[in-house]
C-alpha cells in the first residue's frame, strides 16, 4: 500500500490532490522547517521541487530549497520562509502536489490511502459494514478503521481480510465476521 493522505476535499476539484505530508517542525533560526512525509519512502517528499501548502486562505505553491535528510528527519527551506517565526506560523500545515505528479500505486494490490478513505465496506455477503475512516501502519501491516452506525471495526489489511478492493465500484468487500 502507498500511503498518502487525502486532501480535504471541499469540492469535486480537490479530488485531484493528495496530501503528501505536513511541516512539522522548525529547524534552525533562518526559516528551515521539519517535514513530516505520508509516503511509502517518506524521503521521496523530498523530490518534489514545488509543494502546495494548504493555508486558510488558500493553496499556495511553493518552491522547496535546501532539502536534506538529517538522520531520519527531513528539513528543508520553503520560498517565502524567511525567518523561525514565518516557519513557526506553518506548523501543522499540510503540504499537497496534484495527483497526477504521484503517479499512482505503482503494482497490484498496492493504493493510496486516499484513495480507500471513505469507501463503503461490507462482507462478502453483502453487509454493510461502515466507510474507511482512517488507516493505521502497525509495520506488520497495514488496518482500515471502518466507521460503521454501531461501532468502528478494525480490519487488517491483508489479502486475506479484504479480497476485494473496487475502487471503480467504489467498495470494499471484507471477509470479516460483522459481529466482530
Amino acid at each position: 500500500m502507498v500511503r498518502a493522505e487525502p486532501s480535504p476535499r471541499d469540492s469535486a476539484a480537490d479530488a485531484d490532490w493528495v496530501t503528501v505530508g505536513r511541516i512539522h517542525g522548525l529547524y534552525g533560526v533562518h526559516g528551515g522547517v521539519r517535514l513530516y512525509s505520508y509516503l511509502d519512502r517518506p524521503a521521496d517528499l523530498l523530490r518534489f521541487d514545488h509543494l502546495w501548502l494548504l493555508l486558510e486562505t488558500g493553496r499556495e505553491r511553493r518552491r522547496i530549497h535546501d532539502r536534506e535528510e538529517k538522520g531520519p528527519r527531513l528539513v528543508a527551506r520553503i520560498e517565502g520562509v524567511d525567518g523561525r517565526e514565518a516557519a513557526r506560523a506553518l506548523l501543522g500545515t499540510p503540504l499537497q502536489v496534484p495527483r497526477a505528479e504521484l503517479g499512482g500505486a505503482s503494482a497490484p494490490g498496492e493504493y493510496l490511502w486516499a484513495d480507500l478513505l471513505g469507501l463503503p465496506v461490507e462482507t462478502m455477503d453483502g453487509v454493510p459494514l461502515g466507510a474507511v475512516d482512517s488507516l493505521i501502519e502497525t509495520g506488520a501491516n497495514d488496518v482500515l478503521v471502518v466507521a460503521g452506525p454501531d461501532r468502528e471495526r478494525l480490519i487488517p489489511f491483508t489479502e486475506e481480510a479484504v479480497p476485494e478492493v473496487d475502487l471503480a465500484g467504489g467498495r470494499i468487500r471484507v471477509d470479516w465476521d460483522p459481529d466482530f
